[in-house]
């Protein structure tokens, strides 16, 4: 049975930094617990240790945003791509692209769109 409002919540803007800093880490906890779950939904290849670290990167990749409301909206994002992704909303690919550096080391841009459009990339 799909119930949509599961994991819903309302957007709300943070009173002060602290109260942003535990949500923020209120929401990496979420993932965090998550990654098992998200491992056996998804079948993924991979382990869960590795689910981890990039879920630590992806949160890393703000740490150093310093504007109040930029840490609402980047929270407000998480928790929807948390409920999208544990709702299975989301299929593999939409899943993987955050694994996409990682899966393929050697990828590169084409240098025109021709050249991409002619290997089959869009």
């Amino acid at each position: 049975m799909i119930n949509p409002t599961y994991l819903a919540q309302r957007t709300r803007t943070s009173a002060s930094w602290a109260d942003a800093k535990s949500r923020v880490i209120k929401s990496y906890r979420d993932w965090l617990r998550a990654a098992p779950e998200i491992q056996s939904m998804y079948t993924m290849n991979m382990p869960v240790p590795r689910i981890r670290t990039k879920i630590r990167q992806e949160f890393e990749k703000n740490r150093m945003v310093k504007h109040l409301p930029t840490v609402d909206v980047l929270i407000t994002h998480s928790h929807t791509e948390f409920q999208e992704t544990m709702n299975f909303w989301k299929q593999l690919n939409h899943v993987m692209k955050y694994f996409r550096t990682e899966e393929e080391p050697t990828a590169r841009l084409p240098p025109n769109f021709i050249t991409g459009f002619l290997e089959g990339r869009n």
